[in-house]
């Protein structure tokens, strides 16, 4: 009887000990399921602070994010947009078959890659396919993150990139030192910024005295796809030092923002006026990096910069033989815009702050915006962002947001913008969060954001997240 007991005791305790460990499995493979779906969908709704208040951005977005455990070592990675984007532009009763037009929308693929953990050896992670590559420790502004290319089309969303099709490797030293390598075989050119700020980013044209331009006009000049002129390739050394984080890195590729390189102009009429036809090319660059981020007594600091390299001189020609044509010679006028042997480098540095009463301070400073190219063109940007939390940080009111630009220190109060955005931002539930924001312009002069002024406007933004 004693052994029928001691033999019942030893049975469960086993069983429960099993139950335990199968207890355990279970939560191990909770806490890494194999398929998981996750997402956002955002509304983004914004118009004029003028009499009319014409609307001028309406966006409707489903971001679908899909992560699927191939098996121990590898996984699957997708994310997708579905948009509904844009106001319908009607303009012909045919039109009004075509729903695209009606109510345009588009499908893109943000990223979709496969990543393999232990590649060839334990120390080595290889991703193939469309993805995000982010370098860079500053907030939003980047001068080192020049891999993929920019998404401008909404140029209020400072810093946001598209994938790129990429071999992409990591090599981890040890715990704080690793190399990556990224070969990218198709050059992607940036995408430019939709309805009123589509003017924003390239200048007035000065002509000619006694010149009035009639018409403009373009051609662009693609790199063939081949190996040779449309693949990019970048390496970047990182670590990690008593707290002091910082990476090397370098670039071979184009930028992503065309320059004009030839310009022909074309009379019209006896009183000056003229057409221009433009040819517009990207420049091949080699592009070294470096960054910071480390904190101290709570305070972030963080820095990056950017050395840009021409592989060769840029030349503008402006070709006026249709004004002479009794010329022996064709009649062109030649400036450099970009030289070889003479780099530029734009840079960033910022810090910040959480205080204990829940409050948030943001600075940073920039020299040289996306847009600019050569040294003589880089402009100086000012940002600082105030924030307070109210309520366990459902309600964060941003009374003050913006910034400040200088585009010619020697005459500030006529080359300068001011851009003030304040916002309150409330979550109505764990997944619900809605901004109420505007944005304002000041400035004189003609620079990017000085060109927005007449474009004040109001936000609503609403974000559901699952």
């Amino acid at each position: 009887m004693k052994k029928t007991t001691l033999f019942s005791i030893i049975l469960l305790v086993g069983t429960l000990i099993a139950r335990g460990q199968d207890t355990i499995v279970s939560q191990e493979l909770q806490e890494e399921p194999k398929f998981v779906i996750s997402g956002e969908f955002l509304t983004d709704e914004r118009f004029l602070l003028k009499k009319d208040n014409d609307w001028v951005w309406n966006e409707n977005r489903l971001t679908l994010k899909l992560d699927k455990k191939i098996e121990k070592k590898s996984k699957f990675h997708s994310e997708v947009w579905l948009r509904n984007i844009g106001l319908p532009n009607i303009a012909k009763s045919s039109d009004l078959y075509n729903k695209g037009i009606i109510d345009p929308y588009n499908i893109e693929i943000r990223e979709a890659y496969i990543q393999v953990i232990g590649f060839l050896t334990k120390n080595l992670d290889l991703k193939i396919g469309r993805q995000r590559i982010t370098w860079g420790t500053a907030d939003k502004l980047n001068p080192t993150d020049n891999l993929n290319p920019y998404d401008m089309e909404d140029i209020l969303d400072f810093g946001r990139h598209r994938a790129s099709d990429a071999i992409n490797l990591n090599y981890y030293i040890n715990n704080n030192f690793s190399l990556q390598g990224v070969f990218i075989p198709f050059f992607q050119p940036a995408n430019l910024p939709l309805g009123v700020f589509a003017n924003a980013l390239y200048p007035t044209m000065e002509l000619p005295k006694g010149m009035t331009l009639r018409g403009l006009s373009d051609t662009l000049l693609m790199s063939k796809y081949n190996l040779g002129e449309s693949s990019t390739a970048g390496f970047k050394f990182k670590g990690m030092v008593k707290g002091f984080d910082f990476s090397l890195s370098y670039i071979w590729g184009r930028d992503g923002l065309p320059v004009s390189t030839r310009n022909t102009f074309i009379p019209v009429d006896t009183s000056g006026g003229t057409n221009i036809n433009s040819q517009l090319s990207y420049t091949r660059n080699h592009i070294i990096g470096a960054d910071f981020s480390t904190s101290v007594f709570g305070i972030g600091f963080w820095g990056e910069a950017a050395m840009f390299l021409p592989e060769k001189d840029v030349i503008m020609t402006n070709d006026l033989s249709a004004f002479y044509p009794m010329s022996p010679v064709p009649v062109t006028q030649d400036s450099i815009l970009l030289e070889k042997n003479k780099p530029y480098v734009k840079f960033v540095v910022g810090v910040d702050y959480l205080f204990s009463d829940g409050s948030y301070l943001n600075l940073q400073y920039l020299h040289g915006f996306i847009h600019e190219k050569g040294s003589e063109n880089l402009n100086d940007y000012f940002f600082l962002q105030y924030d307070k939390s109210f309520f366990n940080e459902r309600l964060k009111i941003v009374p003050i947001g913006g910034a400040f630009i200088v585009t010619d220190w020697k005459a500030v109060k006529d080359n300068y913008a001011i851009v003030y955005n304040p916002q309150i931002f409330y979550k109505a539930t764990a997944d619900v969060e809605i901004n109420l924001s505007s944005v304002f312009f000041f400035g004189k002069g003609d620079n990017m954001f000085a060109n927005l002024k007449d474009y004040n406007m109001f936000m609503l933004n609403l974000k559901y997240s699952f």
